[in-house]
């Protein structure tokens, strides 16, 4: 590339690449032991009170609030579990006030119709043998890429050429203590076991700390083509540190009603109902912790100590809004695999994904909407955006696409 002069636009698209979805790094323990396996699995699946058989097949477990995976963490042995944010801003009582601002009233889990987890314990997704198998090596399993753009020449970098990610986001920079937007809710078609796709919001600090959250199709995750709600952090930059839902120590848990990478349901259907969901996520300035924050449901934080540089006082600097998959280019050629709903943005409502009321909370916790830059995979997955005051629209994209097609080899 000697010689060539980045955009800003082609860096961003860079850290994606580096920094896109993926379960493998270089481990030597490709094919581990039954006892191994049985190891790891002890060490996710805490002993429940109460299991419950989910119409999907997922077996979740209501866990103590204090066993959770996230206190096998070093720095949160002595954790004080905060049941509530220290600094509760006023406008998050809109979440409660303003019922018209989703109709994600309908959206549920499939796990909820077979029972509840009683008050103190917190619903966790069993893993299962198989799920561990999966993953390209044993060391991986419930973690992204083992990749950096920030400093290529101090790390082992690893590029996963089996697949290439490709993205529709928008984007916005400065310093952030929070963002709400409201996520159209989608199953998109997945054609290959390796690929995957998603819609989110991220949060980035600096260029090693990160925390996502949205819905997912993953089958390589978790075994079926479900749409399924889900978060991730990093805080060395996807190297070893950071995990999906509670794959791994880190995000605490308070909700004793949603289960982080469970079955969402019922899903948008073109030219009929459309549901979605409400995110927040939110720097609670005392703690320096982040919380989450699903429709009015405070689902956990990701505690202050984890991170470098979202830790403490410290803001985001950098938003996106969005989707994402990963595309194998099986047979020679881009897949079908699709983004949304599988209809490029044009098509609008009903036929296009969309996020909605996108919306950011700067340093002096003042509400906004954001200026927003737009970046896309031209032909396959693109994207658009504007504004509407005059309903409850405000910030929004609409983003996805087909994969393969005519403009899509």
């Amino acid at each position: 590339m000697a010689g060539l002069k980045l955009s800003f636009n082609f860096v961003v698209v860079l850290y994606h690449v580096f920094m896109a979805t993926c379960f493998c790094y270089s481990d030597n323990n490709m094919f581990p032991s039954s006892d191994e396996i049985q190891k790891l699995l002890n060490s996710l699946n805490k002993p429940p009170v109460k299991s419950i058989k989910s119409l999907d097949g997922d077996i979740i477990d209501c866990v103590h609030i204090s066993r959770q995976p996230a206190f096998d963490h070093p720095l949160l042995k002595n954790h004080t579990i905060k049941v509530r944010p220290n600094y509760h801003p006023t406008w998050i009582n809109m979440m409660n006030a303003s019922k018209d601002r989703h109709s994600s009233s309908s959206v549920t889990q499939l796990w909820h119709s077979n029972g509840k987890c009683p008050k103190r314990t917190i619903p966790i997704r069993r893993t299962k043998k198989e799920d561990v198998l999966r993953a390209n090596s044993f060391r991986s399993y419930g973690k992204k890429k083992s990749t950096s753009v920030a400093q290529p020449s101090s790390i082992d970098v690893e590029l996963d050429v089996s697949r290439r990610y490709e993205f529709a986001y928008a984007y916005t920079r400065g310093e952030f203590y929070a963002t709400i937007a409201t996520l159209n809710l989608w199953n998109p078609r997945i054609q290959e076991s390796n690929e995957y796709s998603l819609a989110q919001i991220w949060i980035i600090g600096g260029d090693l700390d990160t925390i996502e959250a949205g819905w997912q199709v993953d089958p390589e995750l978790y075994g079926d083509t479900n749409t399924r709600l889900f978060i991730y952090w990093t805080s060395d930059g996807f190297q070893r540190k950071g995990c999906f839902n509670l794959e791994c120590s880190g995000f605490i848990q308070i909700s004793n009603k949603i289960a982080l990478g469970a079955t969402m349901s019922p899903t948008s259907v073109i030219y009929g109902s459309q549901h979605d969901i409400t995110i927040i996520i939110l720097k609670d300035v005392e703690s320096g912790d982040w919380l989450m924050v699903l429709n009015d449901e405070i689902i956990g934080y990701w505690p202050s100590e984890l991170f470098s540089q979202l830790s403490g006082d410290q803001s985001a600097s950098l938003i996106e809004w969005g989707g994402a998959v990963a595309n194998s280019e099986a047979h020679g050629h881009h897949t079908t695999t699709q983004m949304g709903s599988g209809r490029l943005p044009n098509q609008g409502y009903k036929n296009a994904s969309y996020i909605k009321n996108i919306e950011i909370v700067d340093t002096s916790y003042t509400l906004g909407t954001p200026d927003v830059n737009l970046v896309m995979e031209r032909g396959c997955y693109e994207i658009l955006t504007g504004i509407n005051d005059d309903d409850d629209w405000g910030r929004y994209i609409y983003f996805g696409g087909p994969g393969l097609n005519s403009n899509c080899p």
